[in-house]
């Protein structure tokens, strides 16, 4: 098995409601802002390739929206989806699974592209691809509450249920990967997966929104994003402390500094021990 990082671009989001409750004095230490308190947050995704399969776990904000959305998020940087599967000698046509985490817009939104300059009809962006969510997370997202609204849309997501690629994962069974196993949580939104990578005797998990940064290791830094914030402490404590005793190595999609880390026990609990390049372990 080989992993690859897809590095899809940076954005800004409000520190403020990236941290919740936390005094901006406090989590301005670990991500500073800018003027406006806006943060930088990195859309790393993961490609793992194994055998005959090439799987993409999340895929980015992709370039559909107009410059009116895309000024709220200050894109930047010279990363894209495209460029980083041609970096590691990859294209659009050899993806063979697109696994979403969730269907929130900075992690889907480059799986669909329009199909012409009207912007009327939206397609799939990996032609070969199954696309992978699951039955009660989908209803949530295109079914969506006024809270979470802005973040499904739908032009991302039904393209894959039209084209036919769209695959349900069953919670109460086995993952149908045999690369990693899926935790779920519902704290950030209903049923996000989390994947715990199985690679050599080693633990990778994908941590998602579950744990966005490794400033978001202490307990109480949880985003205000969440839709249920007092399930989500609950999640990230059982987690932390799992990843600490069994040593997890644990990915992150947004922190735009570090790649990795592991945990360590403390008397306040489960705090970063160190981070790292994935490339470091590979």
């Amino acid at each position: 098995m080989n992993l690859h990082i897809i590095n899809t671009g940076q954005f800004k989001l409000d520190g403020g409601a990236m941290f919740g409750v936390v005094p901006k004095a406090i989590w301005n230490k670990t991500n500073p802002s800018d003027e406006y308190n806006m943060c930088t947050w990195a859309m790393r995704c993961l490609l793992i390739e194994d055998g005959n399969k090439l799987i993409l776990i999340d895929n980015g904000i992709g370039d559909k929206q107009d410059e009116n959305f895309f000024r709220h998020f200050y894109m930047h940087g010279d990363y894209s989806l495209e460029g980083s599967l041609k970096n590691v000698e990859f294209s659009f046509d050899d993806i063979t699974d697109v696994f979403l985490t969730h269907l929130h817009f900075d992690h889907c939104g480059g799986g669909t592209k329009w199909k012409n300059s009207y912007q009327e009809f939206a397609e799939t962006v990996f032609p070969n691809a199954t696309y992978w969510s699951n039955n009660d997370h989908w209803k949530w997202a295109t079914e969506p509450n006024p809270r979470e609204k802005a973040s499904f849309l739908m032009e991302n997501l039904l393209p894959m249920q039209e084209s036919g690629q769209l695959k349900m994962i069953d919670p109460n069974e086995e993952s149908p990967f045999d690369q990693f196993d899926l935790l779920y949580v519902d704290g950030h939104t209903d049923k996000m997966m989390i994947p715990h990578i199985k690679y050599k005797d080693k633990t990778i998990v994908f941590a998602a929104d579950l744990l966005p940064s490794t400033g978001h290791i202490p307990l109480p830094y949880v985003m205000s994003y969440d839709t249920r914030p007092l399930l989500t402490l609950k999640e990230k404590a059982n987690f932390l402390h799992k990843a600490t005793e069994e040593q997890y190595i644990i990915f992150f999609e947004h922190d735009s500094v570090n790649e990795c880390c592991t945990l360590k026990m403390t008397e306040k609990g489960p705090r970063l021990d160190r981070t790292f390049a994935l490339d470091e372990i590979l």
